[in-house]
């Protein structure tokens, strides 16, 4: 359980159905492709739509370090830049530690951009090392999402 009261399942990897193995699979894969040479801190995150397609994306650091970009968010973007807004869940591969690494605030607000469009997208947070998977969702994880509709009403408002 954590600070907030929420209670996460954590769920031995062989456990989990063969299809989110192979995202958790392909998550590691994109976490060796990271480009971090600031940080070293290797994120890698494979994001399924609902039609099955997987895009995998890696954290690309830079050396002004506001430019650098999320494994999560480069999977979100060559998701969208391809056509796919429907996401059905994402997998995230940390450092090989026992350690579980959740999305940014930005990663989770940028995912849940396109969570008004699906159903709710699962979230597994993988530990390499402990060959353990936090499974949570955008929803727990950000329950207080910003959406354009607070936006178009309050711009209604006012015009």
């Amino acid at each position: 359980m954590d600070s907030a009261g929420k209670s996460f399942k954590i769920v031995p990897l062989d456990k989990l159905n063969s299809d989110v193995q192979h995202l958790i699979t392909m998550s590691t894969l994109a976490r060796e492709k990271a480009y971090c040479p600031y940080s070293n801190f290797k994120i890698g995150a494979a994001l399924q739509c609902d039609d099955g397609t997987i895009f995998a994306g890696c954290n690309v650091e830079n050396a002004s370090y506001g430019l650098a970009i999320c494994a999560e968010r480069t999977a979100i973007v060559k998701a969208v830049s391809e056509g796919k807004m429907k996401f059905t869940k994402i997998a995230i591969a940390g450092l090989n530690n026992n350690q579980f690494v959740s999305p940014c605030g930005a990663c989770r607000q940028f995912l849940s951009e396109f969570n008004n469009v699906n159903d709710d997208v699962a979230i597994y947070l993988y530990q390499p090392k402990g060959s353990n998977v936090l499974v949570t969702s955008i929803s727990e994880l950000l329950p207080m999402d910003f959406k354009f509709n607070e936006i178009k009403d309050y711009l209604n408002k006012i015009y």
